[in-house]
């Protein structure tokens, strides 16, 4: 199963997103559930840098990718940010919602 840890701050920011495991929907390779999960994750990692132009320090390795997003000083880069952020969570939630045996969501405050 893979899951989504997505932590907000009281204010209700992204502070950080953790997503890992394996779906196990079907055989290496054509597992439609991972493919979809990397591929919104990744991309949105990749799309923060080419729209906000932030790089996100991020870790990933097989079946595993986190990030602690930072506190941006400019606003309008900040709120960029989190848009994307909260589009990746939009998507991943769609995924979940059709394939939920394979894929959960999990949100924590830190308050």
């Amino acid at each position: 199963m893979i899951t989504v840890t997505i932590v907000r701050n009281a204010d209700k920011r992204i502070t950080s997103f953790k997503i890992k495991g394996h779906a196990k929907y079907a055989k290496l390779g054509k597992d439609i559930v991972c493919a979809g999960v990397s591929a919104i994750s990744v991309g949105t990692v990749n799309s923060v840098e080419a729209l906000a132009d932030v790089k996100l320090p991020y870790v990933m390795d097989n079946g595993w990718l986190s990030s602690d997003i930072p506190v941006l000083a400019d606003q309008e880069t900040d709120h960029k940010v989190q848009l994307l952020l909260e589009s990746m969570i939009v998507m991943l939630t769609t995924i979940a919602q059709s394939y939920g045996k394979y894929v959960v969501i999990k949100q924590q405050s830190l308050e």
